[in-house]
């Protein structure tokens, strides 16, 4: 049967027609004057629509229509706001005063989810919220940015709860067609659509575009009509299937992601691989380098690796993506015999130790090995990565691994509700838009009256308690509960008592019943009189997260106890929306991972800029966030070999922490009936939050250490068709030829005699045997400092030695090098001497085996 597809928008008349334009700009899930222009076209259609403007157009009367654009006053608002909408993709930002100059610059960003807003459900969780928060912080922030991800045609699943608490999943069919997105069209106006090989067979990908304010995402589909069925389930459900699921994926993601740029005619000069997911770009873009400039595959590796920064999420060995060489095999031989290379090079290149034939392909090792800018997400999170990947880089000192730390961020514009939004706009000034980040701005937080956050807090608390109760009766009546259980839960917590929140994916490691681990002492918490507490709380485990789903089943079994039932509520179903209600209402957010297996947390971000006290283990952005004055810490850090040892003493440092310190100071009125010490918290933890926790201060920190030092290694690699990178590629080979010949035959100190005392300073001169390499394209170096268990040097600087002869051999490739050592510190001080490479073309030359000590 032969069918006519036509596609039909809603007949807007003319006075309201830039609606359509404005429901199809994702900037309105962070401009609360539009959303609420869309919220007040019909109020009930608008949630049951999943707050998507696209869908609520379509399915408005046209009589509401015509009604609406005879509104003087709704068309005058709306006139307001679409000229502020224009404005906004005019106007110059911050990369445009900064960077005025680099008119040629754009980022590629590639991850495999998008939490954007609730109406587009490609993502999961925490990686999805933090991508979309990115492209949001990328379009306030004018950075020239262009996103690349999956259209999931199912998204991930909804969750609903049985009666005795296991979690069920259920997935709906996504219709774009009534979705925030649009599909790309080509010259001839069909469909543009490109194609990759996966294993011989040919998958046919149309590509679908999000705009998220100024910056486009682009999604790649395979569920159209030319592929197989099995083909289409390439983009059927996001962390779904086997591993065969997975790497077909991924395949489509990163060959196929950058196939469609080339389509688009885009073409970024820096690519940003977000989770190792996305790493399988690099092989698209060295086949594009070796095929169009006649690069051989060392000299395209060379370019790939000075162009590429990638960000670590994951603070544990078995939460990154692996694959069977096999399977890898299956789907890549071709493609990499194609290369020049043999199949063991390629391998080498996603394995730790790269002569173990037993390893696994490691697409974080491999990510790793590819990029010259790598970063973890949190200050501890650093530490952690550099502890899990120092085997890529075994000469090399900790401090020195090359991944750095950029914290991640929040986008207070998504996540700020809209009544405080109103208060910061009216106490900041025109700065808090035009600055954000900046402590300038955030400091006026102590402008703020206390009275005014007070009656602000207890109104949202209010809200929450509201929306929790309808949510509660909509579950009891879903799982065919009496009417008098559903009744009875239109009834449930207290809008003035404190009020906890916890909210995230149920893993064994972020210990979700942890506040559970004594009943009768929680009960004794929750249950005063005179100062009572609740707790809300939401989130999903995996499907195939067995312990996960338990943790869930143990919750809802302690929320049932008769003694508990009035105080603690799950809500199902977690997603932006329910996230977004919660971290504006609740008092506390509380975050119990088992340090350090958080890498960052952005969910308290979020919850601080709304005024909500983080209540938290020191792990993740917390360990570098909490001061002792702007929230609450569960321990101070500690960590025990035993998990179950470890458990334990958490659970009692955060039962303590409750009853001497949160709660007490939540009901300790001063003499206006005001909680003048938890106002004062709340103050200090929005003014942290603001300043150091926005997406926008994250991105700038991308943008500076990271986007601007590969562009420009671009531009000169790339000048006079890669004559630079063909240059640079030989001297790597040639490096690479002869540096095990190099060896530091002397280091010749005159130490002081006695004793010795800090603000000395000792000379030393190195010679250096180098052999065919010259003494310009290396660094003789003195590593100094604190010498830690295991003869470990910490806390250094290396000092660049001079020649000590104008750059002539002494003999037979002997050279000599001279400087001078401060002793910069007391107790056990360390001295060693150092070879490294040197080549100022290049980002960096830390390169896996090429440093030689003494």
């Amino acid at each position: 049967m032969k069918i006519k597809q036509l596609l039909v928008l809603p007949n807007l008349p003319d006075s309201i027609k830039n609606l359509q334009e404005l429901a199809h700009n994702l900037w309105y899930s962070w401009n609360p004057e539009l959303s609420g222009l869309f919220k007040d076209l019909d109020s009930k259609l608008w949630e049951e629509t999943h707050q998507n403007p696209v869908e609520l157009l379509s399915r408005l009367p046209q009589e509401r229509l015509a009604e609406t654009a005879q509104n003087k006053e709704f068309t005058d608002r709306l006139d307001k706001i679409y000229a502020d909408f224009q404005s906004y993709l005019k106007k110059k930002f911050w990369f445009q005063h900064k960077y005025s100059k680099e008119t040629s610059f754009k980022v590629a960003y590639f991850s495999l989810e998008y939490g954007l807003d609730t109406g587009l459900p490609v993502y999961s969780g925490g990686l999805g919220i933090l991508s979309g928060d990115t492209l949001k912080a990328a379009s306030d922030l004018g950075v020239p940015m262009v996103a690349v991800g999956l259209l999931y045609r199912y998204g991930y699943f909804h969750q609903a709860l049985s009666k005795d608490g296991w979690q069920q999943e259920r997935y709906e069919e996504n219709d774009w067609y009534h979705m925030p997105i649009r599909r790309v069209k080509g010259k001839d106006e069909n469909p543009l659509q490109i194609s990759i090989d996966l294993a011989g067979e040919k998958v046919q990908l149309q590509l679908w575009q999000v705009q998220v304010g100024r910056t486009p995402l682009y999604l790649l589909d395979a569920n159209i009509p030319d592929n197989s069925p099995a083909l289409r389930d390439i983009t059927s459900i996001l962390y779904g299937g086997d591993k065969e699921m997975r790497i077909r994926q991924e395949i489509v993601l990163g060959i196929g992601g950058v196939k469609a740029l080339t389509a688009l005619k885009i073409n970024p000069q820096v690519y940003h691989i977000n989770e190792g997911h996305a790493w399988f770009l690099a092989l698209e873009r060295l086949r594009n380098l070796m095929e169009s400039h006649q690069l051989n595959f060392k000299e395209a590796y060379q370019y790939l690796w000075a162009t590429s920064v990638f960000t670590t999420h994951t603070p544990v060995p078995a939460g990154n993506e692996k694959f069977d060489p096999v399977l890898v095999h299956r789907y890549l031989a071709d493609s990499i015999k194609q290369m020049g290379i043999s199949w063991d090079e390629f391998l080498k290149i996603g394995r730790l130790i790269p002569e173990d034939d037993t390893e696994p392909f490691n697409m974080t090792a491999a990510a790793l090995k590819s990029s010259a800018f790598n970063n973890a997400v949190s200050e501890l999170h650093c530490q952690t990565s550099r502890e899990m990947w120092r085997q890529i880089w075994p000469n090399l000192p900790f401090e020195e691994i090359p991944i750095k730390a950029i914290s991640n961020g929040v986008h207070p514009g998504s996540w700020i509700s809209p009544e405080l939004n109103k208060l910061y706009m009216s106490t900041f000034g025109p700065e808090y838009v035009e600055r954000p980040g900046s402590p300038e701005v955030w400091k006026k937080v102590y402008d703020i009256a206390d009275s005014d956050l007070w009656r602000y807090r207890n109104s949202k608390r209010e809200q929450l308690v509201e929306f929790v109760r309808k949510r509660l009766a909509q579950q009891l009546f879903s799982r065919g509960s009496s009417q008098t259980d559903q009744q009875r839960a239109k009834k449930v917590l207290d809008p003035r008592a404190l009020t906890i929140g916890f909210a995230r994916r149920f893993s064994s490691y972020k210990r979700g019943n942890l506040i559970f681990s004594d009943i009768e002492r929680l009960e004794n918490i929750i249950n005063k009189i005179d100062r009572p507490v609740q707790l809300i709380i939401s989130g999903k485990a995996h499907p195939l997260d067995n312990s996960g789903k338990e943790i869930i089943k143990q919750i809802i079994k302690f929320a049932a106890n008769e003694r508990l039932c009035d105080r603690i509520m799950f809500i199902e179903d977690y997603d932006i929306n329910i996230a977004r209600i919660l971290v504006q209402g609740v008092d506390v957010w509380l975050n119990n991972p088992r340090r350090p297996q958080e890498a960052s947390g952005t969910s308290g971000m979020k919850a601080a800029l709304n005024g909500c006290l983080h209540l938290s283990i020191l792990d993740g952005w917390w360990a570098e966030a909490y001061d002792g004055k702007n929230g609450f810490a569960i321990g101070s850090g500690h960590e025990i070999e035993s998990v179950e040892a470890q458990d334990r003493f958490d659970a009692d440092m955060l039962y303590n922490c409750l009853e001497h310190e949160v709660v007490p100071m939540f009901y300790e009125l001063n003499e206006i009936g005001l909680p003048a010490q938890w106002i004062e918290r709340m103050k200090n933890s929005i003014k942290t939050a603001g300043e150091s926790f926005s997406s926008q201060r994250m991105l700038m920190n991308y943008t500076d250490k990271f986007y601007l030092k590969a562009f420009e290694a671009s531009r000169k690699l790339s000048k006079n068709n890669f004559e630079l990178t063909r240059s640079v590629s030989k001297w790597t080979d040639r490096m690479a030829e002869h540096w095990e010949s190099i060896e530091i035959r002397t280091v010749d100190m005159t130490i002081p005699e006695g004793e010795l005392f800090v603000g000395q300073t000792i000379p030393v001169t190195i010679e250096v045997f180098l052999g065919e390499i010259d003494p310009d394209d290396v660094n003789i170096e003195i590593v100094a400092g604190r010498l830690a268990s295991h003869e470990e040097l910490t806390n250094f600087k290396p000092i660049q030695l001079s020649t000590n002869n104008s750059g002539k051999q002494l003999k037979n490739g002997i050279h000599s090098f001279r400087g001078e050592v401060t002793l910069s510190e007391s107790g056990k001080f360390g001295i060693s001497a150092r070879v490294t490479p040197n080549n100022e073309s290049l980002p960096h030359t830390i390169r896996p085996k090429m440093i030689s000590w003494w």
